[in-house]
């Protein structure tokens, strides 16, 4: 089998635009949550990114496309961009994109039954149906880069984005492509989605003093997780095709594991995340004492959290209270089928840097989540060569990413 390199990343977050910016705010504990500027709601709370369309997309082009497919769009350009992998003749079959996103263009959808229920429009936007398919980002991507290789579209909820890079590196390393790039992206912040999210009692509720401080994962007083849009990309190569071109590569994606709890369609099974935590080691060759730092999917919300220090602590044993385990969606809110991408980002960029992000807002810790889970404050990494990134989604679909420092 083939080793699988990481050429490129780009992002598009409540945090930043960049992948520097979004792990620099996320280690000084910057908070990328504010208060959702919106004609129907006056105090929701979500992370939301800034970024001038006008700068980034011509009008004539806008008219086709969803939030959901720019963001998508402005994340590819950046990865691709800093891998310098040029696509152009043969080279670009042997290339191949996979993107997830839990919804597609939710706005354009949710626009078009506005228009034909409340405004009783008699004609939709022509762009309506291109603008809303799940795999719009996908197909958008790849006309602007030019791939002609294998093209595939997940959608498992949460975990979409963690399942697009770890399918991703599968074709990779066993040969089918000799890149890759993936990603998700997410932009579900319109008011049917959120209403939706506010009547299954999963966004927190609390922190009236400081509503931007919601979501609280692992603390005794945590009520759920905040909402977020945005993006991240990765250029994945075979090793030897970077290596030949003079590429800068950045870690190595080792191991990717992805199991069904086959229990509920929204309750966790630890035992279905532990399964995969265990699929991503053995993949990679690593043994679970190897792992130097974790990034969680640690939602905020009361069951999920549990269960997931549940399941790490079955997987490593007495070594899982010696890791130092970040969530950071309580910095940059919970960006659904993209969240995966971003957080993995979030794993490699600690790799890179030696340093564990916070767990904001962990003033006051579960007792029943008994890890270390690095409290308010970031922490230096001293000689952490492997990270795993968790994604866990609705229907029970688990997907864990791990990556070790690239040594030749």
């Amino acid at each position: 089998m083939k080793r699988v390199v990481v050429t490129g990343i780009g992002t598009f977050s409540p945090l930043g635009c960049d992948p520097d910016s979004f792990f620099a705010a996320l280690s000084a504990g910057r908070c990328g949550i504010r208060k959702l500027e919106s004609s129907w709601s006056v105090s929701t709370y979500a992370g939301v990114v800034d970024f001038d369309l006008d700068a980034h997309f011509p009008k004539i082009k806008r008219i086709g496309l969803d939030r959901v497919a720019m963001l998508a769009l402005l994340a590819a350009r950046q990865a691709h961009a800093a891998s310098g992998l040029v696509i152009e003749g043969d080279a670009a079959s042997d290339i191949g994109l996979y993107w997830g996103t839990g919804m597609g263009g939710a706005a354009s959808l949710e626009g078009a039954y506005q228009d034909l229920l409340v405004k009783k429009s008699a004609r939709l936007k022509p762009s309506t149906i291109v603008a809303v398919m799940t795999n719009a980002s996908t197909g958008q991507i790849g006309i602007e880069l030019g791939i002609h290789g294998p093209s595939c579209t997940y959608s498992s909820a949460c975990s979409s984005s963690a399942v697009a890079i770890g399918e991703a590196f599968r074709a990779v390393r066993c040969g089918l492509v000799s890149a890759a790039l993936a990603g998700g992206a997410e932009a579900l912040l319109t008011e049917g989605v959120i209403k939706s999210w506010e009547s299954l009692g999963t966004l927190a509720r609390h922190a009236l003093a400081q509503p931007e401080t919601g979501c609280r994962p692992f603390a005794a007083d945590r009520s759920g997780f905040l909402l977020a849009e945005g993006a991240a990309a990765l250029m994945l190569e075979e090793e030897g095709h970077a290596r030949a071109r003079g590429a800068t590569i950045l870690a190595e994606l080792a191991g990717y594991g992805n199991t069904t709890d086959a229990s509920h369609i929204t309750q966790p099974d630890p035992a279905g995340q532990a399964r995969a935590m265990r699929t991503a080691l053995a993949l990679a060759g690593i043994e679970p004492g190897a792992i130097g730092h974790i990034n969680a999917h640690g939602t905020g919300t009361k069951v999920g959290d549990l269960m997931e220090t549940r399941a790490i602590r079955e997987v490593f044993g007495a070594h899982a209270a010696r890791i130092p385990i970040s969530a950071t969606k309580a910095l940059h809110g919970h960006l659904m089928g993209a969240t995966g991408a971003l957080e993995f980002v979030a794993a490699l960029q600690a790799l890179r840097q030696s340093l564990a992000p916070p767990t904001a807002h962990l003033w006051n810790p579960d007792p029943e989540c008994d890890l270390d889970y690095v409290p308010l404050v970031a922490r230096p990494l001293e000689g952490v060569e492997v990270v795993m990134s968790n994604s866990f989604g609705f229907g029970g679909n688990n997907a864990v990413l791990v990556a070790r420092r690239y040594r030749a």
